[in-house]
């Protein structure tokens, strides 16, 4: 059986590459780019019937195109910013997606991302560059409460380091949960009381545009605002509206509605804003997981079609 992993960048193909012919055998394995547009796919996949997608988009009228595709192996949670899960089954097209491979990485972005908006490290780097000896007053995190958004993998990790450096957490989720040291409350009370919140919700119909311009303002005034899952699961505009006031003191963010960032987007010209591209995931440790998991979909697939024979 054929697939095409349509958009490796160089640290996930060196990976893919080694461990492919000992993970998966009879699996041929093809590779596209990093960047690669969406009208490229059915050409490159070439009735291939599995893709393996990081962070390249599937439209419905383009996999209409792609003859043969049966699976999509999207590396991530988040398929549904890149592609419509449902549509695509429609077309017969199962996605798979991966979780828990980067719990801790993206935890550890989220708590960097908060000590930078904290203390301001960002807006000093871009100051002591530009020659300015900028000393700004910061945020002791210490003593402080996190509140958290959504209470999987991440969240849990996020609860440890953070409990770790002292502060105080608590967390909201849409299922009950338990966790030593955390307080889990109803969303008013996390968004009244912490001085810094955290999200780390799944996107999906009922969580996109959860951090609504109602819920923004029932913020604790002067808070810290940290996105390392998805941007559309704030309202944007209540964000900027709400960074320009004070009423949120700074945005740490990862993700972004619209990625790449576009260049001059509003949200790049705010001081109290910092800005990191999409890279919570991204560490050579989560990396080697990622493509394990990807290739365990794979076996299952495989397993699944016996007479389907290896292919070159």
């Amino acid at each position: 059986m054929r697939a095409v992993f349509v958009d490796a960048n160089p640290a996930l193909r060196g990976i893919a590459e080694r461990l492919g012919p000992i993970a998966t055998p009879g699996l041929g394995l093809a590779f596209g780019r990093a960047g690669i547009a969406p009208e490229a796919l059915p050409e490159l996949l070439a009735g291939a019937p599995i893709a393996v997608i990081d962070h390249t988009a599937l439209p419905i009228e383009v996999a209409r195109r792609c003859a043969g595709l049966r699976h999509v192996v999207f590396l991530g949670t988040g398929a549904r910013s890149y592609m419509d899960p449902e549509a695509l089954a429609g077309l017969g097209i199962e996605v798979h997606i991966i979780k828990g491979y980067g719990d801790t990485a993206v935890a550890e972005c989220a708590i960097g991302l908060l000590f930078a908006a904290a203390r301001g490290f960002a807006a000093m780097d871009r100051g002591m560059r530009g020659g300015r000896w900028l000393r700004s007053e910061g945020t002791q995190l210490t003593g402080k409460t996190l509140g958290l958004i959504g209470f999987g993998g991440i969240g849990a990790e996020v609860a440890r380091l953070a409990l770790g450096i002292g502060m105080k957490v608590l967390a909201w989720n849409r299922t009950p949960r338990s966790h030593d040291g955390v307080a889990f409350v109803p969303i008013e009370r996390l968004l009244a009381a912490s001085h810094a919140v955290s999200l780390h919700l799944l996107l999906s119909d009922e969580t996109r545009g959860f951090l609504s311009r109602a819920r923004i303002a029932a913020m604790r005034p002067g808070a810290i605002l940290v996105n390392t899952a998805r941007g559309a699961l704030v309202n944007e505009a209540a964000m900027v509206v709400a960074l320009r006031s004070g009423q949120i003191g700074h945005a740490a963010l990862d993700v972004f509605d619209i990625e790449p960032l576009p260049a001059g987007h509003v949200l790049a010209t705010l001081p109290n804003v910092t800005l990191s591209a999409h890279s919570g995931f991204r560490t050579p440790e989560a990396n080697e997981r990622l493509i394990e998991a990807a290739f365990a979909h794979c076996r299952r697939i495989l397993a699944l079609s016996p007479r389907q024979g290896p292919e070159p």
